[in-house]
């Protein structure tokens, strides 16, 4: 027996179904387009709030603080700025004093802190991490058993040809990101697994696998373990910070290098292992190279530096015996801005050491402490490792 189909019974369900449908939805504003990079390198942001009062950009970094933007009658506040030197920049806004990231932009700066939004403003010619037509490496995430019983993190680069030649080893380069930051950052807006994409492809830069681990473990265990996160250091060699970096040393070398080796094709000897490090993460660096010289051949610090006053203290194995130290280290590279707030610091450091008759490689360009230049750091660092 056939039964009948009621089509306006179903015209009336689908009438209200529908009814209910939209009335379930949040209400849609008009679709923003933000950032966007224009031809002359300006950038047109814009920023979706029709009941807000007053909406700045924060663009710092690009020379843009606290710039007014000015809503249209959709109650999107839109403000274009530039030309803007290329490169990758941190941004946001600012709505009634509360700092946001663009909710239309998808590419963030991974920080503990702060959740900036990321514009990458492109040159006339490819930039040294721009994305070309060469074979590329691979980017993981892993866990491994960490220190104090807590389950690490760290991303991992192997380079092209990784998975396919598979009895190759290779060299492995420990690369620390700074405060705050977490182990996305060197790949996510240091792009070092695009710079070595292209190096590798040029012959400018051996291949090598990257390991970037996450720079706090005391943060990590608390979560871990349902204490309050410990605050951020208010000094850079101060006990407590001195017991940080203590505590990230040990989980570097007692638990991610032995997890690395056991895990991926490396050579397991210092002449092929090198650890660089941003801000804290170059404090971190110095400090683990310098207690475990039989771990590290290459050591680059980018915008950091160890007091003199803590050299003479703790590090007499480096300073006592140059000879050794300058046999030891086949690379110790400091790299620092003019307009760094640890510019000071860092310069007293490498004079100190070329006093001490220590061989270390200085690079100074201008620019502060920000990831703009981090990338000129590594551009200086990756083709000279394992050479």
């Amino acid at each position: 027996m056939k039964q009948k189909i009621n089509l306006k019974l179903l015209g009336v369900i689908f009438s209200v179904l529908m009814t209910f449908y939209g009335q379930a939805q949040p209400p849609r504003g008009p679709y923003v387009v933000s950032p966007k990079v224009n031809p002359d390198k300006s950038v047109t942001f814009s920023y979706l709030a029709p009941n807000a009062t007053n909406v700045l950009l924060d663009g710092g970094q690009f020379g843009a603080a606290n710039v007014p933007m000015t809503k249209n009658a959709e109650g999107v506040w839109s403000v274009t700025f530039g030309p803007i030197k290329p490169d990758i920049y941190p941004y946001g806004f600012k709505v009634d004093g509360i700092t946001v990231n663009d909710p239309a932009n998808t590419y963030l700066f991974p920080n503990e802190r702060f959740k900036g939004s990321l514009v990458e403003i492109p040159g006339d010619t490819p930039a040294v991490y721009a994305l070309k037509n060469v074979p590329h490496g691979t980017i993981s995430y892993e866990l491994y058993p960490g220190i104090e019983g807590s389950t690490g993190t760290f991303v991992i680069y192997t380079p092209p040809g990784y998975t396919k030649n598979t009895k190759t080893k290779y060299p492995v380069y420990y690369l620390i990101s700074g405060t705050t930051d977490t182990e996305e950052t060197f790949w996510k807006v240091g792009k070092v697994n695009l710079m070595l994409d292209n190096m590798i492809a040029e012959g400018k830069a051996k291949p090598m696998i990257v390991v970037m681990p996450y720079g706090n473990p005391m943060a990590r265990i608390a979560e871990q373990t349902g204490k309050e996160k410990p605050s951020d250091v208010m000094s850079r060699d101060g006990d407590d910070a001195l017991k940080r970096m203590k505590l990230f040393e040990n989980d570097l070398v007692k638990h991610v290098i032995p997890f690395v080796e056991k895990n991926y094709r490396t050579i397991p000897n210092r002449d092929n292992r090198a650890i660089g490090g941003f801000s804290r993460g170059g404090g971190q660096t110095l400090r683990t190279a310098f207690n475990n010289v039989d771990k590290f051949a290459y050591v680059c610090s980018y915008a950091s530096y160890i007091s003199p006053a803590e050299m003479d203290k703790n590090f007499t194995n480096i300073t006592a015996d140059p000879a050794k130290t300058n046999k030891d280290f086949k690379l110790l590279w400091s790299g620092i801005g003019t307009e760094d707030f640890l510019y000071k610091g860092t310069t007293e450091w490498e004079n100190y050491l070329k006093e001490k008759k220590i061989n270390v490689k200085t690079f100074a360009i201008p620019g502060g402490h920000t990831w703009m230049n981090v990338k000129q750091y590594l551009n200086e660092t990756l083709p000279v490792l394992f050479k």
